[in-house]
């Protein structure tokens, strides 16, 4: 489980790739959006986020050191993981600012962990994939 709150796997909008249902699954597994384009489905190594000038060519980590935070893009993706998986991107990054990746990623883990088994709820999916429970 503690690998699903690494550091690594917070995505420059504030995403992490722990809790995404590509990267828990078994089969044809993303390896997480800081990870290198390689046997990545279309929909990551393409991403306007992560491949962004600001963030791909200016060298910036995350979103939160962009002077048009928040664009149209995180807008739009704000809003859809509000409303359908009840997370926020543009919050993540405000925490993530303010307190530091390692909080936020302890902060990910009590949030995220199954209260059954201890392993990882699917943000996408809400049900574990170590046991299955929602």
């Amino acid at each position: 489980m503690s690998e699903a709150f690494d550091p690594e796997l917070i995505a420059p909008c504030g995403m992490n790739c722990g809790i995404c249902m590509a990267y828990l699954r078994e089969k044809n597994k993303c390896p997480g959006c800081r990870e290198i384009d390689i046997n990545k489905p279309d929909t990551r190594s393409k991403c306007k986020i992560k491949n962004c000038e600001e963030i791909a060519i200016k060298k910036k980590k995350f979103c939160y050191d962009c002077d048009k935070l928040p664009c149209q893009r995180m807008k739009n993706l704000d809003k859809r993981y509000r409303t359908k998986y009840d997370m926020s991107m543009l919050e993540n990054l405000e925490y993530i600012k303010k307190n530091g990746i390692e909080k936020f990623c302890e902060k990910e883990r009590e949030r995220w962990k199954c209260p059954k088994c201890g392993g990882v709820i699917c943000v996408h999916r809400k049900i574990c994939y170590t046991c299955e429970a929602n």
